[in-house]
């Protein structure tokens, strides 16, 4: 998953030079619906019936939409790298999601692991943070598609947490791509390039990025704690940083080994046991 989503930030910042980013979501989402379809039909996977189940798998679709056209909006004016930064404060903002909605254990070593994890991914960019003036209209939109993402994880985590994985994809890509085809209709014009390039791209993106990549992440959100899945999922800007270097020739400097660095320590620290320093149990001694 890390490398799927890791190669993806490349894929995205090169196929928004061929649409805009509403259209490129809803393109994503409907062919993502489009390679999902077959497969569940020739498993005979059964989708849900009750209204509840629908109603929240309605609700979880349009947030998880909702980051995607922060994020891709974000994406058209900011280097991928930096972007990928942004997008993954996710794991700060699960953090704060998890411990009151889903009681998630708060111990001093998990605290310790997302905050040194996030710090390696400052480090990872520093250099790229220098040239940033402000915040940016751009800027904003990836932070707020970034908690709208933390807010999805905690949604299905508490709320949608037995249902299939796949059953879920199958559902909220189609109702995702329907509520993009209005706003992309009236905001850009429904466009789409016939060019072989943005065509493997899209198929990168809706095949490995989407349908792949969202059902081994829901997979490990229902057997892994949220915060634990999220901070581990900061090796994707890692990734993100080495792929742009090669295939967009994004400068890496020195530094950003340090923030590899941390990265990886924060990772472990965060999927060890917390158990002999819970926060809650050092209060009630």
């Amino acid at each position: 998953m890390v490398i799927i989503w890791g190669f993806n930030w490349v894929v995205m910042k090169v196929g928004l030079r061929f649409v805009g980013p509403l259209n490129l979501v809803m393109q994503r989402l409907m062919l993502a619906s489009m390679v999902f379809l077959p497969i569940l039909l020739l498993r005979r996977r059964i989708l849900p019936r009750d209204r509840l189940t629908w109603f929240k798998l309605v609700i979880l679709s349009l947030i998880n939409a909702a980051s995607m056209i922060c994020t891709n909006i974000g994406l058209v004016a900011e280097a991928s790298g930096l972007s990928s930064l942004l997008t993954y404060t996710q794991p700060l903002f699960v953090f704060c999601l998890a411990v009151p909605f889903l009681g998630e254990e708060v111990s001093i070593t998990r605290m310790l692991g997302v905050f040194t994890g996030f710090m390696g991914m400052v480090v990872l960019y520093a250099g790229r943070l220098r040239y940033q003036k402000g915040l940016s209209v751009s800027f904003l939109l990836l932070i707020l598609g970034a908690l709208f993402w933390a807010i999805a994880t905690v949604y299905y985590k508490k709320s949608l947490n037995y249902v299939d994985p796949a059953i879920v994809n199958i559902v909220q890509f189609p109702i995702g791509a329907l509520f993009l085809l209005p706003a992309a209709s009236g905001l850009e014009g429904l466009t789409f390039s016939i060019d072989g390039s943005y065509i493997l791209y899209l198929l990168y993106m809706s095949v490995l990025a989407s349908a792949v990549g969202s059902t081994i992440w829901f997979i490990l959100l229902r057997n892994e704690d949220a915060t634990v899945l999220s901070t581990s999922s900061l090796a994707v800007p890692a990734i993100a940083l080495i792929f742009g270097g090669i295939f967009l020739g994004e400068k890496i400097e020195n530094i950003s080994f340090l923030g590899l660095i941390l990265i990886f320590i924060g990772t472990y620290l965060v999927n060890r046991s917390p158990k002999k320093l819970e926060i809650s149990r050092s209060l009630k001694t």
